[in-house]
């Protein structure tokens, strides 16, 4: 079975890389280092820096473990070549939310990279589903748990 391909931003990229090495270079050290000296302490079974120790250690190497798999399977969109006639991975869109007579602005980026108190919505999600392909002047429909909100899409613009 073949994995399924990252969709990143160049930016998305770089920012994977710069947490990876900061992981494998700084954090690792750091808690080698609290490791260390908590062994320093003596008995283990009753040393409670030891353990929270431990469990950094380990959600640092499960991090580590996600970013290489991510990066394994990365389909890099360049964002200057992106094609701005409809909605896609690289693009910001400003829509008009009918419902809240408001206008929006997403960027639309592959799943690792969402961060929805940014702005940035995953492709994958029901607004990036209903958004992706579309024109400028369409309107979307989105199934959200809420209900559905309908969106015109006001500009498609390149996410640079």
């Amino acid at each position: 079975m073949e994995a399924k391909k990252s969709l990143l931003t160049y930016g998305g990229l770089q920012k994977l890389q710069e947490e990876l090495h900061d992981l494998k270079v700084v954090r690792r050290k750091e808690v080698a280092g609290k490791i260390k000296e908590a062994r320093e302490q003596g008995d283990l079974s009753e040393n409670a820096e030891y353990d929270a120790a431990k469990d950094e250690q380990r959600d640092i190497e499960a991090r580590i473990e996600e970013i290489e798999k991510i990066l394994k399977n990365v389909e890099v969109v360049d964002e200057e070549e992106v094609d701005v006639a409809t909605a896609n991975v690289g693009c910001t869109v400003k829509v008009y939310d009918e419902e809240f007579e408001e206008e929006i602005e997403f960027k639309l980026v592959g799943s690792s990279e969402a961060n929805s108190l940014k702005g940035k919505i995953s492709n994958e999600s029901p607004v990036g589903r209903a958004l992706i392909g579309r024109g400028v002047g369409e309107e979307v429909d989105v199934e959200t748990q809420a209900g559905t909100i309908r969106y015109k899409i006001l500009e498609i613009q390149r996410s640079i």
